[in-house]
């Protein structure tokens, strides 16, 4: 009789199994059949295509074909990009000089570097890398473009753009460059004193370092009498989490959420806050941005912009509110997998929508800045001397700092002297009016905080 019942136990049990998880199996018969396409078409391809075909590059073309179906950001990578991506520092490395993302598909010019080659080519934010020695860039992920742009220093990369004319209903116009790859030298942190009360912090990248450098920054500019920041992200594609967090974090205190993240698993809901007390919780600070913003940067103005901490200047960023897993796999290759999306502490994402023309971070106060005034902006940029003009390199704004950076420019000849160059960058400079405006409410802020209504 117990032998009986254990078997109807048994029974019972593993109807019961069977009832709870049909769709297992269900989604398992599913998934086998959709593999088994991928491989009937890789046995056709082996024992009809014309020519002998490494079977190794048809498993990598369908997991490209499939990883492209997702998102811009989410990527597999073979080996070689992978270990690329592994060993890539803010270093040394042979290359045009531009910070790039993908965009709608196309390989997109974030900006230019100062003094590098993409720099004398007059390339622009916004440009579109249509094409690497001949071959269309469409789709194509963008480690592998950086790897095609990337070489020995001295050898040469045929590329070709399309710049937005300013007429909308014009065709893009396209330009065929032959650049020389030289050694880059990227920097991820620049500062200065704008006057004697306030100090400029330009963020370029979040990478590792930029949390040690922007430290370095403001123990410098806090020594120099610094009594408010202007904190500019523009042209900022974005970078580490971690080090966009970093730094919010000496501004916020308390506890104060940064940002969240959140996607299909538990686990990659996130939380990350603010500590107990910031080291400049009482600075006052104003963070610039502009559509070229994206990333980590939008991370940094939500945080600010949510917690009332500061106010932010500018354009409407460009929104990219995702996260990415480096996931390893067992042949040395790796897959980038967007995860989850982030969140501003209010509970907002900010992901670009192309079609309906919405994501990113609103400024608390918009100034719009017209893409010849922008050109102008770019050339006159910091530590850079720019071929061909009138003496417009700029020391962090401040003309030439001395003979030997004279003479270390390109064109030193037509450099006659320091208070020359000095004269010739202040009648012909452009106005940054973002920076303008900054200065502006800083100064307002501090004007009337020592006002004294009723006495």
């Amino acid at each position: 009789m117990k032998n009986a019942r254990k078997l109807v136990f048994v029974t019972l049990s593993a109807l019961i199994i069977g009832a709870a998880f049909p769709y297992v199996n269900f989604a398992l018969d599913q998934t086998y059949q959709q593999l088994k396409v991928i491989v009937d078409v890789m046995e056709l391809i082996k024992e009809s295509y014309v020519e002998q075909i490494d079977p190794q590059k048809l498993v990598y073309g369908a997991a490209k074909g499939m990883v492209a179906e997702l998102d811009d950001f989410s990527q597999f990578m073979e080996p070689d990009v992978y270990d690329r991506v592994k060993s890539d520092t803010e270093g040394e490395f042979g290359g045009i000089g531009i910070r790039v993302d993908t965009r709608e598909g196309w390989l997109t010019v974030v900006t230019p570097l100062p003094n590098t080659p993409a720099w004398r080519a007059e390339m622009l934010p916004g440009d579109k890398i249509i094409k690497i020695e001949g071959e269309s860039t469409k789709d194509l992920i963008i480690d592998e473009a950086i790897k095609k742009l990337r070489g020995k220093p001295g050898t040469q990369v045929k590329i070709t753009t399309a710049r937005e004319s300013e007429d909308k209903n014009a065709d893009w116009e396209t330009k065929d460059l032959t650049l020389t790859r030289e050694l880059i030298k990227a920097e991820n942190v620049k500062w200065h004193m704008l006057d004697s009360k306030t100090g400029y912090i330009k963020i370029v990248e979040f990478t590792g370092h930029s949390t040690e450098n922007f430290d370095k920054a403001m123990a410098e500019l806090k020594g120099k009498g610094m009594e408010a920041l202007v904190l500019d992200l523009r042209y900022n594609p974005g970078g580490l989490l971690s080090a966009a967090v970093d730094i919010s974090k000496l501004f916020l205190n308390d506890n104060k959420m940064i940002v969240y993240t959140k996607g299909r698993k538990p686990e990659n809901y996130q939380e990350f806050k603010a500590n107990g007390s910031a080291p400049y919780e009482m600075l006052p600070v104003v963070v610039l941005l502009n559509r070229y913003s994206a990333s980590a940067s939008e991370i940094v103005a939500g945080a600010m912009q949510d917690n009332k901490r500061g106010v932010i200047v500018g354009e409407r960023s460009f929104g990219k509110a995702s996260v990415q897993s480096m996931i390893p796999l067992s042949d040395k290759s790796a897959l980038r997998l967007t995860i989850a999306k982030y969140y501003t502490p209010s509970g907002k994402s900010i992901q670009h929508d192309a079609k309906n023309e919405t994501g990113g971070i609103t400024p608390d106060i918009e100034v719009k800045v017209t893409s010849e005034m922008e050109k102008k902006l770019l050339q006159l940029g910091e530590e850079i001397y720019f071929p061909g003009k009138d003496a417009k390199d700029v020391k962090d704004g401040k003309g030439v700092k001395d003979v030997k950076d004279a003479k270390e420019a390109k064109d030193a000849k037509d450099v006659k002297d320091l208070k020359d160059a000095k004269a010739d960058k202040k009648k012909d400079a452009p106005r940054d009016e973002v920076l303008e405006r900054a200065v502006e409410l800083l100064k307002a802020r501090e004007v009337l905080g020592n006002l004294k209504p009723g006495k």
